[in-house]
């Protein structure tokens, strides 16, 4: 089966810069998604430093942690997550490569890209349609977070 991959875009009423800033700030995403429904229940930076092509984090979710990094990052344009779950004999299960590219949208609003690819392997592919539906939920949820973060605090930007 071929991947799992879908766009959904979204216009936001922050700067560039802003919506940049809450996306790379892994841990500052607990605040803007908590209450959504998410499977996301805790995301927490694993390695020091400044957000950077490498760094590494955990997501606590309804389905248990799943460890990930920072795959490709072009500030304040593109952040490429990349996260994964094994199996507990270690075999991959799932990789999936959340993206968002952002470009100006005049006025102080940014178009939000949001680029959802999963892959999943062995048997677990069996169930692409079902994780497919999942996917697309989650990502929604996700983007429609991110935007409501700035519709209820306009202006503001992580610390």
């Amino acid at each position: 089966m071929k991947p799992i991959e879908f766009e959904l875009e979204r216009t936001i009423r922050a700067p560039i810069e802003q919506v940049f800033a809450r996306l790379v700030d892994i841990e500052g995403h607990n605040d803007w998604m908590a209450g959504t429904g998410s499977m996301l229940k805790h995301t927490r930076q694993t390695s020091p430093g400044e957000p950077a092509v490498g760094t590494t984090f955990v997501d606590e979710t309804s389905q248990g942690p799943m460890p990930g990094e920072i795959a490709a990052m072009e500030a304040p344009r593109t952040i490429v997550y990349h996260w994964w779950e094994r199996s507990k004999s270690g075999k991959l299960k799932f990789e999936g490569w959340p993206s968002y590219h952002l470009q100006p949208a005049g006025d102080g609003e940014t178009l939000v890209r949001h680029r959802g690819k999963l892959v999943s392997y062995g048997m677990w592919r069996l169930g692409t349609p079902i994780l497919r539906r999942f996917a697309v939920k989650e990502r929604t949820i996700t983007v429609d977070a991110l935007k409501a973060s700035f519709e209820q605090n306009p202006g503001s930007a992580p610390g």
